[in-house]
């Protein structure tokens, strides 16, 4: 995948070659390609070193000891103990056990209060909201302003007597607006000890923030913390779920009784395995001079955007913002035309969250942040990688000019 980002490739069709056009990759938001060691890692692991690692064989325990390898490696990067890591099929099997997996828990509390804000992902959205219209629990979601920030003091004032779970993420998907964590955290912690009856539990999804953001659980404060893989040069169908321990949660499904009888199944030692060399990767020195070099060039395209392109006009805040992230409201254009066209050019950029893209309907946290649904619709998101280019950024805008002109010249 590297290579294929990196240079032009040649296939073959019908007996002739023909040169594919190079691809200026720009979602990195989405997804980013599996880095090359990170692949020759998860090799062995997906040909010759397959032992299930339950198996109390040879092959099985070189499983097992390249599963708890990883996790150590997680742990390290978190900041806790290895057997506060548990391994999942992803971010969205993470969020969902941490949600229904606590408020599964507390079935002798009538109603339970979960508090999230306007702005989360799907996969923390969508289980609230299914477990509020069963009327199994009651739900607040905190707005948030224009800058898309929560605000801590809005957060307090959520908390009721019979709160047992806050939910909100460390950095949005969307507008790469980062959350203060930390100081909800504190308000959480004060609340733990004075007014309510039951214990609050701080959930963070912390997809977005991994490659670029201190992820010390300690330091944020955190009862539980949800990673994926392929949001940091990983392969895809691995994520984690950080519980603290002492914490009590109810498994989302039954069966062997892996994983600390938390998440029961087979694990993807090979994508666990590639999870683990991703996260080394990212401690290494040389990702921060990269995320150096992708904020400057985030900077530029922030800069010239709004200066080439009339009616372009930036969201969420200036200063608290993923250093990757770009993300524009572009007036006159409906932002899924403006991705079709640049795709045409072998440009890859996208309107908001991958797993919402297909959806007709305008971003939720656009217009949980105040604009109008025509101002949602006109929405385009750019997110760079360690594999962008200068070149690649000045191409990208040249394009997208034309492809403005282009389309507002047939309204």
């Amino acid at each position: 995948m590297e290579k294929q980002i990196a240079s032009t490739a040649v296939r073959r069709r019908g007996g002739k070659e023909t040169m594919r056009k190079k691809l200026v990759y720009l979602d990195y938001a989405a997804s980013t390609p599996v880095d090359q060691k990170v692949q020759r890692a998860m090799t062995p692991f997906l040909r010759s070193e397959f032992g299930n690692p339950s198996s109390v064989h040879q092959l099985g325990q070189r499983s097992r000891v390249a599963v708890e390898t990883a996790r150590e490696r997680i742990a390290t990067f978190l900041g806790c103990s290895a057997n506060e890591v548990v391994f999942t099929s992803g971010a969205t099997e993470a969020n969902n056990l941490a949600i229904q997996g606590i408020v599964a828990r507390e079935s002798p509390l009538q109603r339970p209060h979960v508090v999230t804000s306007a702005i989360e992902h799907e996969s923390v959205l969508a289980p609230i909201q299914a477990l509020e219209k069963e009327g199994t629990i009651e739900a607040t979601y905190v707005k948030v302003g224009k800058e898309g920030i929560v605000n801590p003091q809005d957060v307090e004032k959520a908390i009721q007597k019979n709160t047992i779970l806050v939910s909100i993420q460390y950095a949005n998907s969307e507008v790469g607006t980062i959350q203060p964590i930390p100081h909800i955290a504190k308000i959480i912690k004060k609340y733990k000890i004075q007014d309510t009856k039951y214990q609050i539990l701080f959930h963070t999804d912390a997809v977005q923030a991994a490659l670029y953001l201190d992820c010390s659980v300690e330091k944020l404060g955190v009862d539980m913390l949800t990673l994926s893989s392929h949001k940091i040069y990983g392969p895809k169908g691995v994520g984690v779920l950080y519980i603290r321990k002492g914490i009590s949660i109810h498994p989302l499904f039954f069966g062997g009784g892996q994983e600390q009888d938390i998440r029961s199944g087979t694990e993807n030692v090979g994508g666990i395995v590639g999870m683990g060399e991703a996260i080394r990767e990212i401690q290494n020195p040389k990702s921060r001079v990269q995320n150096i070099r992708i904020r400057q060039l985030r900077d530029r395209l922030m800069k010239i955007i709004p200066q080439r392109i009339s009616g372009a006009k930036l969201t969420g805040s200036l200063l608290q913002r993923l250093p990757n992230n770009v993300h524009v409201l572009i007036k006159g254009v409906e932002g899924k035309d403006v991705v079709l066209l640049l795709d045409q050019k072998g440009i890859a950029v996208s309107t908001g969250s991958a797993c919402s893209e297909r959806s007709q309907e305008p971003s939720h946290a656009l217009l949980s942040m105040g604009y109008e649904q025509a101002e949602a619709r006109s929405a385009l998101r750019i997110t760079l990688g360690k594999h962008t280019r200068k070149e690649e950024i000045e191409k990208t805008v040249k394009i997208l000019e034309k492809a403005v002109e282009q389309l507002r010249a047939k309204k």
